[in-house]
């Protein structure tokens, strides 16, 4: 073993002592979407159809440890400077997304963890779930089919990226080696069991952003480009590229319903420095597919709209 790699053991094994017996068997239970640490110290799970629920807690000295061994892994460091450590944990923990904050940003310190999906549903699921209804989801086949620009909207733990999963396992049942399928993330998210398939990942210690990727995507002669969530300026590249010559994309965007995720879409644009982008942002999306928690449904999510952009 090099030292490289026992470094890394031991900070691991840290990281399991840490998070304790508590935190640690949620890494293995595929039901969890999300592990949460509030300042009060409490440690609250969400889990597929059955909502938020609270697990145990930490004291404030592990959580701080375990901010700490996060930004370790990172090859960074949290302090009241740069209160904010976000990334991939480290393999052995599935590359679950981490979010961390310490003081003066919080209380006491707080993080998220988001795992990433073990099981990828399929639009059969949904409707047998009652997410989406049979026809919502013939809809979106004969989207898949027809290779339209498939834009998925959602407020914060809707099930956005689980939905484009489960696109993508339609994209992945009607391709083969001819549709080479490239998907950009921050963290790795996405799966997809296509035969021709490229993930790249941005790098903020490299300094690549998602912007940087979809520019060097178009030399990797892509014929589906799938963005994992559309944050900032990054949405002018991808209109842009869904619009030349590479239909049947899918990306995610944070929004409360498909109007304003087309209006959001084209704020971000206007981050970019251009003018609005209404005449490119109905040239490029063909359809919205809204996904929102909803306490009253049987798993606690529901299709609620699917927007044709071109139609209205």
């Amino acid at each position: 073993m090099t030292p490289e790699q026992e470094k890394h053991a031991r900070l691991v094994e840290q990281l399991r002592r840490t998070f304790g017996s508590t935190v640690m068997p949620l890494f293995s239970d595929h039901a969890v979407v999300e592990i949460m640490l509030n300042p009060d110290g409490k440690i609250l799970v969400e889990r597929h159809g059955r909502g938020i629920e609270e697990v145990g807690s930490l004291t404030p000295h592990q959580a701080r440890n375990i901010v700490n061994l996060a930004a370790a892994s990172l090859e960074t460091i949290v302090n009241t400077d740069r209160p904010i450590v976000e990334g991939a944990l480290p393999a052995e923990f599935d590359r679950a997304r981490f979010e961390g904050l310490v003081p003066p940003l919080v209380t006491e310190t707080t993080f998220a963890i988001r795992l990433r999906p073990r099981t990828v549903h399929s639009l059969d699921d949904y409707v047998e779930r009652e997410i989406m209804t049979p026809d919502q989801a013939d809809q979106i086949r004969q989207a898949v089919r027809d290779r339209q620009n498939i834009l998925v909207s959602g407020g914060t733990g809707s099930g956005k990226t689980t939905l484009l999963n489960a696109i993508l396992a339609e994209i992945a049942g009607i391709t083969g080696l001819d549709q080479r399928i490239v998907m950009i993330e921050d963290t790795s998210e996405l799966k997809c069991d296509a035969r021709n398939v490229v993930q790249l990942l941005t790098s903020s210690a490299a300094k690549i952003d998602m912007t940087v990727l979809l520019k060097a995507t178009l030399r990797l002669r892509p014929d589906r480009i799938i963005v994992g969530e559309v944050r900032d300026g990054a949405a002018l590249a991808l209109l842009k590229a869904w619009n030349t010559g590479h239909p049947g994309g899918a990306a995610t965007l944070h929004a409360n319903n498909p109007h304003a995720a087309l209006l959001r879409l084209d704020q971000l644009c206007q981050e970019a420095g251009v003018p609005p982008q209404q005449d490119l942002i109905r040239e490029a999306v063909d359809i919205v597919i809204q996904i929102a928690r909803d306490a009253t449904a049987r798993s606690g999510r529901r299709i609620t709209d699917l927007l044709r952009v071109k139609c209205d």
